[in-house]
């Protein structure tokens, strides 16, 4: 089952997220996304444990658990959407009207 562990502080670090969630259990991955540009945390991550029972004790004991200062918030990760969060259509640029100036009498 996978897990998301939502408001974590921006300098946690997947060992210590797994150190967090392991006490309930069997953790086989942790995955913190980070920013393409700084590099720096996204403020959410995602745990992934075999065993239901275990994540669901792992949802009960850690959401709302103080973790460096800050409130997690732990859930059932939703399937990712369809297309990756990205927009079709016009690419931004609206469309529509001449670009040749008009004429004033």
């Amino acid at each position: 089952m996978r897990l998301y562990v939502g408001n974590l502080p921006y300098d946690v670090t997947e060992d210590e997220l797994k150190g967090q969630f392991s006490t309930f259990g069997n953790v086989t991955d942790v995955s913190i996304p980070k920013d393409k540009d700084s590099g720096r945390s996204k403020g959410f991550g995602f745990v992934d444990m075999p065993a239901q029972a275990e994540a669901q004790a792992a949802i009960a004991g850690m959401n709302g658990k103080m973790f460096k200062e800050r409130a997690l918030t732990v859930s059932e990760a939703r399937p990712r959407e369809e297309g990756g969060g990205r927009r079709e259509g016009t690419g931004g640029y609206g469309g529509g009207g001449s670009r040749r100036p008009t004429r004033r009498y």
